[in-house]
């Protein structure tokens, strides 16, 4: 990769960390379910004036909408709503590559290769010793719903393979016109009117560049460099650069939320992260050591 577009990657990683930490100053002003909305609602509008719509079936579309609108998303904010940690679940929401795979298996009839499962298997022991410090209700839940977004959003990658080759950036911004219904409706049902117009009335400065980063920074800028980077280089070059989205989401939440890190969850992070580097780099690694074997 050129100089440039390495700094497009890094670009991107410090967006998507950060991204993180404006979701929890975000929930501190407005419910959760309006919030995510509100950052679909915007993603949308005033994109889809000026792209056209994505050459893709709308049931697709809508599949991908919903799972990341509404599922994905939805369901993190409302889970550091209630105390997970800003850069725990930047962690975590990596585990959206393992249930990549899984889900990858059962519907495409896709075979991971041997050091992918290794590493599926290492990042579920950091799993389990996270967990082993959240089985109380209150901790458990939060922790709980962000393995369940993870694993919407790998739901939302086999949409994305379904589609096929496609302008990115037009599918974002109009599968980000799903979400913004089914949220607002949640929202009243559950967080209720008053605690929506409270947010819209009284969510000031904060409200408003909460949005505005997850918006346009996060979705579409984030987005757009990453799909623009996925079509100049192979994806084996560009993917490891996602390992870094937890680096900036932990090292954010603990300079700017004053996070602390437990030793079970320094450990668990450390193997879950060892875990993902094995399924990235594996498959490579495994590849050039063939030749020489032979």
């Amino acid at each position: 990769m050129s100089p440039r577009d390495i700094a497009l990657a890094l670009v991107v990683v410090v967006l998507w960390g950060l991204s993180f930490i404006a979701i929890k100053l975000g929930v501190g002003v407005a419910p959760p379910l309006l919030l995510t909305a509100l950052r679909f609602f915007f993603a949308a509008l005033p994109a889809v004036f000026f792209v056209k719509p994505p050459k893709v079936k709308l049931s697709i579309l809508v599949l991908y909408g919903i799972m990341t609108g509404v599922l994905q998303f939805g369901t993190v904010f409302v889970a550091i709503k209630f105390g997970m940690p800003a850069g725990l679940a930047s962690l975590l929401m990596q585990m959206q590559a393992f249930f990549t795979i899984g889900f990858a298996m059962l519907f495409l009839g896709e075979r991971p290769a041997w050091p992918q499962a290794v590493g599926a298997a290492v990042a579920c022991l950091g799993i389990v010793v996270i967990a082993t410090e959240r089985l109380e209700g209150a901790a458990l839940w939060p922790f709980l719903l962000t393995l369940f977004s993870a694993a919407s959003w790998g739901v939302a990658n086999i949409a994305t393979k379904r589609a096929g080759r496609i302008d990115m950036f037009a599918y974002v911004a109009w599968s980000s016109l799903v979400s913004p219904i089914p949220l607002v409706l949640a929202s009243l049902l559950l967080e209720g009117p008053a605690a929506d117009w409270a947010a819209l009335t009284r969510g000031g400065w904060t409200l408003v560049g909460v949005v505005s980063f997850n918006a346009y920074a996060a979705t579409l800028v984030g987005f757009g460099l990453w799909s623009a980077l996925l079509a100049r280089y192979p994806a084996s070059t560009v993917a490891p650069f996602s390992l870094l989205v937890p680096v900036v989401g932990i090292g954010a939440g603990i300079i700017f939320l004053g996070e602390r890190v437990s030793l079970f969850e320094a450990v668990g992070s450390a193997v879950i992260f060892l875990g993902l580097l094995v399924n990235v780099f594996g498959p490579k690694l495994l590849v050039r050591t063939r030749p020489s074997a032979a």
